[in-house]
């Protein structure tokens, strides 16, 4: 699935503002008033904003994280190259746990058809990988958040302290030199952080725009991750700071 880059650019001005323009997107995206109004129909339909005279305001709290189904298709494309640079870095045979979210189904995808034992910590990777019969599928149990199919919860980390993984695939919600990797759900943190003491290595896979974003949990700090892979258009000054706390960085 492709996003679509209208969308993206109005779903981020909903984050930072709260409320947008029809005349003030139409000129900031070079298109007509018409189709601005039909992508915020669009976007009212799934649930992320409502339309008010004159433009639209949304109908998240701030610092809530949209909706699945919108957040695959936000970014799809670096979310793919980054997913492809992460499968060069995993080899066959390995023992890998596959974070939740849509950068976390990218990796599945990557993944899936691989010699490999995975455990995935949502439903939708789980379906992409099992479709295949070269992954050993592990699965952790526990309870799946409604909307976003991660498994969280004491099941779920009992699972995890189980076992031992040669790499984890770490996504997030946001992430800064400042305040490490953070996510929105405190239970999927807690998951998140079971998985990396399990683990010999932690990639972590971010793509530019959460580089703007911190969210209410704290995961882990930069320098406890080992390889951070993210796009061209994430802040050199940023990267930079992860370099120098010993990370390595790969930038799709």
């Amino acid at each position: 699935m492709r996003g679509n880059p209208r969308h993206e650019r109005i779903l981020e001005r909903l984050r930072r503002d709260g409320r947008v323009d029809v005349g003030e997107l139409a000129g900031e995206l070079d298109t007509s008033e018409v189709t601005i109004r039909r992508d915020l129909d669009s976007l009212a339909e799934q649930g992320t904003l409502r339309r008010v005279r004159g433009g639209a305001v949304s109908l998240l709290m701030r610092g809530e994280e949209l909706p699945f189904t919108l957040r695959e298709v936000e970014s799809a494309a670096a979310k793919d190259r980054i997913a492809a640079v992460v499968g060069g870095l995993v080899r066959d045979g390995e023992a890998v746990v596959v974070d939740s979210g849509t950068s976390g189904l990218a990796v599945a995808r990557v993944l899936a058809g691989r010699r490999l034992t995975v455990m995935p910590l949502a439903l939708p990777s789980a379906t992409v990988l099992a479709a295949g019969s070269s992954v050993n599928l592990l699965l952790p149990g526990g309870t799946t958040r409604f909307g976003e199919g991660s498994m969280v919860g004491p099941i779920a980390e009992a699972a995890l302290a189980a076992l031992r993984f040669d790499t984890f695939v770490l996504t997030c919600c946001g992430l800064s030199p400042d305040d490490g990797v953070t996510a929105h759900d405190l239970q999927d943190a807690a998951v998140k952080r079971a998985a990396k003491r399990s683990s010999r290595r932690t990639v972590l896979i971010a793509e530019s725009a959460k580089f703007s974003r911190t969210a209410l949990a704290t995961v882990c700090g930069m320098a406890d991750v080992d390889v951070l892979v993210t796009d061209a258009e994430a802040p050199s000054e940023a990267l930079d700071r992860f370099r120098q706390a010993g990370v390595e960085v790969r930038v799709a």
